[in-house]
């Protein structure tokens, strides 16, 4: 019957273990001095060898012949144990065996004295699943245990287990396998098993396994399995549904020169294929986050896998700022895949925001864009505006007779002296009721004033004004009173009309009145 790579090449020595030296030296050195203590805690990721120690912890305290610390997996101690058929070690899971009734007996049990080996270990795997009557129920055992009782906890979730089970156990932490420690592995079971598997492949499998070895080994079996004995990088992305590191730097690179249309092609292409979507928002964060690492801490990244070519261009193309908003965009589109009804529909939108950052109006949106910005000006590229579309050239017509020019407005020092900023509406708010409502409405909306000298012309485009005033000369006392007021010297008003100014001297000021009124006949509009 085939056995899984993982349980066939399980560590049987503390010599076999793989990234964890810390923890089998110290455990090495106490079953050689003897300072064994009645409970132990590992915790740690999946896949680092928290399991396997303990078994190896449970043979090595019950072996008959012990050398330098590890089991000699010869004698019928650890046969027996190997096996599975030892009764006086059992490994009990936590995670269905969780009640209090299941510790009760268990501490009921664990009294009588071991009838196959020296010790008899309890090892309780996935120990955090355990209730609190459950820990309660171990508690006082694993205080005051017997001679011959040994424990051994095992947890991912560290912070789950009571303080009162943490004070009475030597905790050992097992750390997250390197990836060059799992490769290296990998091509050793590869060579016990005929496994051509080729360098790339193996680190790709060790990345994958992100610091677990047992998850490495998995996915080796299951590419081996689908190849024909040899295990390339390409046989890797094809059983596993992955894009590619290249693909992967070709959809990064179109989110960087904001070419939506490359990008869907480049998703078009790796969905047809098959690829899985998380896996390949998976690898678009992996990549974005190393670029990121070799931005703000270049000796940490590890970008071999990309070419050359399109490392450098994805470092000049992306910001730091952009980066991130790539990271924490995939992120949140990955998160939501559990309740998705369309993931194609998730991903693709997903892009398309990464693409335009317009479509975000989000602040990390905003940084990135500010951040690409940053980045161009530091490079010394200039960002110029889209120059505006020069006017049509007027058609040629046919040859008319030429116009003359018109004369240039004299200046405003040749049309008279200047009135007070804001005088006319303060001027026509004040003869509101003094005036007739006839005479108030040419003041207001048709007439243009302007000093000279001693007199204040008030200019219309017809003679209604004047004949107006003409008509009620009782009203010009008090026009003439209110701007001399205002003005603080005494003037005198005048209506006149625009034609009038058709033979008037240098002297007069009607020519002046006129240009005036005609550049800032809008003031008369402000109270209507």
């Amino acid at each position: 019957m085939y056995q899984a790579l993982y349980r066939k090449y399980r560590p049987q020595t503390f010599d076999d273990v793989v990234g964890q030296g810390s923890v089998t030296e110290t455990l090495k050195s106490q079953l050689d001095s003897g300072r064994l203590s009645h409970a132990y805690l590992f915790t740690g990721s999946r896949g680092t060898g928290k399991t396997s120690c303990a078994k190896i912890l449970a043979k090595a305290v019950n072996c008959e012949q012990p050398q330098g610390g590890n089991p000699c997996n010869r004698c019928a101690a650890c046969r027996s144990i190997d096996a599975g058929s030892c009764v006086d070690v059992l490994e009990i899971d936590a995670a269905s065996n969780n009640g209090v009734d299941h510790v009760r007996a268990l501490r009921d049990e664990a009294v009588y004295t071991p009838s196959q080996v020296k010790k008899r270990v309890y090892i309780i795997d996935e120990v955090h699943m355990l209730s609190i009557a459950a820990f309660n129920a171990l508690l006082k055992i694993i205080e005051e245990p017997p001679e011959h009782l040994l424990f051994i906890l095992a947890t991912t979730e560290l912070h789950k287990v009571p303080a009162t089970i943490l004070s009475r156990c030597q905790r050992f932490s097992f750390r997250r396998i390197r990836q060059e420690d799992i490769a290296d592995r990998l091509q050793f079971v590869a060579y016990q098993e005929k496994i051509d598997l080729q360098p790339d492949a193996a680190a790709l499998l060790a990345r994958l396994g992100d610091g677990a070895l047992r998850d490495g080994l998995s996915l080796l079996d299951q590419c081996a399995s689908a190849s024909d004995g040899t295990v390339t990088r390409e046989t890797v992305c094809g059983v596993l549904g992955l894009a590619g590191e290249q693909r992967t730097a070709e959809l990064l690179l179109a989110i960087a020169a904001h070419d939506a249309p490359a990008a869907l092609t480049v998703f078009g292409d790796l969905y047809a294929a098959g690829k899985d979507l998380a896996a390949m928002l998976g690898e678009l964060g992996s990549l974005a986050r190393d670029l990121l690492i070799a931005k703000t801490a270049p000796k940490l990244a590890d970008l071999s896998a990309v070419a050359t070519e399109q490392r450098k261009q994805l470092a000049d193309a992306l910001s730091p700022a952009e980066l991130l908003r790539v990271v924490s965009t995939v992120q949140q589109t990955a998160s939501g895949f559990a309740s998705s009804a369309d993931r194609r529909l998730d991903t693709e939108l997903c892009l398309l925001e990464l693409c335009d950052p317009s479509l975000s109006q989000d602040a990390s949106a905003l940084s990135a864009r500010i951040g690409r910005l940053e980045t161009q000006h530091a490079a010394g590229v200039t960002v110029q505006a889209k120059p505006a579309p020069a006017p049509e050239k007027p058609k040629p017509q046919a040859a008319e007779t030429p116009k003359e020019a018109p004369k240039p407005a004299a200046s405003p020092a040749a049309q008279g002296d200047t009135l007070p900023q804001g005088f006319w509406p303060e001027y026509v708010e004040k003869i509101k009721g003094v005036v007739p409502p006839g005479i108030f409405g040419q003041l207001k909306g048709a007439v243009r004033p302007v000093l000279q000298d001693d007199k204040l012309f008030l200019e219309s485009d017809a003679d209604v004004m004047k004949r107006l005033l003409k008509e009620n000369p009782a009203i010009l006392p008090r026009l003439n009173e209110t701007a001399s007021a205002m003005l603080g010297r005494q003037v005198e008003v005048r209506a006149v009309v625009e034609g009038e100014r058709a033979g008037v001297s240098q002297d007069d000021p009607m020519q002046m009145l006129l240009d005036f009124g005609g550049e800032h006949g809008d003031i008369f509009h402000i109270n209507q």
